[in-house]
């Protein structure tokens, strides 16, 4: 059947007539996202995916893991105005500023301009996150400094995010959601 789009160029699923499997990975992202976010509005056509996406999604949740908020929105920026998502990049510019981190630091990373910042973590996350979205070689001293500063914990989380919200990008960049879609409601 087909229907046509509600989010961006995806067509979303009515829950009363999604198959079992995309019930259960429906119920999955409410259960660990709270809610069904933008990526998520269409991961959830993917069953299997989705009941390991959402769980690993909700990881990434403030508490759950090593990095602050300002942290995770520097890196989240990065990635995201990387892949030219609209949907994402309009999301986290906002939140990016609301937890702090200076509009012009925002501003400098979503137009690909290089900054910098005073806190030594947030600077390394930073540079971890334009390093490996750049697909560049990791120096010996940004492995030194980030090992010291966020231990391998720290770094893998900052890793997992990047990968994460590469996803999240291409996902959205993929079928086209525009900036503020807000798809079918729930």
């Amino acid at each position: 059947m087909s229907r046509e789009p509600t989010f961006g160029r995806y067509a979303e699923i009515p829950y009363d007539e999604m198959t079992p499997e995309q019930q259960e990975g429906y119920k999955a992202m409410l259960e660990s996202r709270g809610g069904l976010p933008g990526p998520a509005k269409i991961m959830v056509h993917n069953p299997k995916l989705a009941k390991v996406i959402g769980p690993f999604g909700g990881h990434f949740h403030a508490g759950k893991y090593s990095l602050t908020l300002r942290e995770r929105e520097i890196a989240v920026c990065v990635i995201t105005s990387k892949f030219h998502s609209n949907y994402p990049v309009w999301a986290h510019e906002r939140h990016g500023k609301a937890a702090g981190v200076p509009a012009e630091k925002i501003d400098a990373i979503l137009a690909g301009l290089t900054t910098s910042f005073d806190d030594e973590r947030e600077q390394i996350i930073y540079e971890m996150a334009v390093t490996l979205s750049n697909a560049r070689w990791v120096p010996q001293g940004l492995y030194d400094r980030a090992v010291k500063a966020l231990d391998h914990v720290g770094i893998t989380d900052a890793i997992a995010l990047i990968g994460h919200y590469s996803t999240v990008s291409m996902t959205l960049a993929f079928y086209d959601v525009p900036a503020g879609a807000t798809g079918m409601k729930r």
